[in-house]
């Protein structure tokens, strides 16, 4: 089992943490549901005042491009399935860029999985050019989320996105 104890006193030492863990948790697992799986739970319990840690993954359906599938995650039951372009996270996967939301109320679109949540960070996950999932923040205080959230989430999918498989 890995327990992390972090003495970080700055949003970039926790982010460093937060590297350091999901790189000691999935180095050298190939599974990826595995590895998001502990990632997840890295997120959730290394950074403060979040609600929701997890991970949606590129699906195939009849749709043109397929849509987004719930992955592991930690936090309450979410939304399974999510069109591209739809909501925060499908807006991510669509256009392959990071969404940073201070106010998720006032996001055109926005799923409401969680009512508490307020704030949202989105980050795609690439692998050979293309996205294969995103990581999902949510935070039930507005404007959680700022530019060394979106450098430590971004370092993270660039760190994980090849062990999570281009087949998921």
């Amino acid at each position: 089992m890995f327990d992390f104890k972090s003495g970080a006193t700055t949003k970039t030492e926790m982010w460093a943490d937060v590297l350091s863990a999901a790189d000691a948790v999935t180095a050298g697992e190939p599974d990826p549901i595995a590895n998001m799986a502990n990632v997840s739970a890295v997120l959730f319990h290394g950074l403060p005042d979040l609600n929701w840690a997890g991970f949606y993954r590129m699906g195939q359906s009849d749709k043109a491009g397929g849509e987004l599938v719930l992955g592991p995650f930690q936090g309450k039951a979410a939304c399974i399935r999510i069109a591209l372009g739809k909501g925060v996270c499908g807006t991510a996967a669509e256009t392959g860029q990071t969404q940073l939301v201070e106010d998720v109320h006032s996001f055109p679109g926005h799923i409401a999985c969680d009512a508490e949540s307020r704030s949202e960070l989105v980050v795609p996950l690439m692998n050979k050019g293309r996205v294969i999932g995103v990581i999902d923040l949510d935070s039930p205080t507005p404007a959680r989320f700022d530019v060394e959230d979106v450098a430590g989430c971004e370092a993270l999918a660039h760190l994980i996105s090849p062990r999570l498989g281009h087949d998921h």
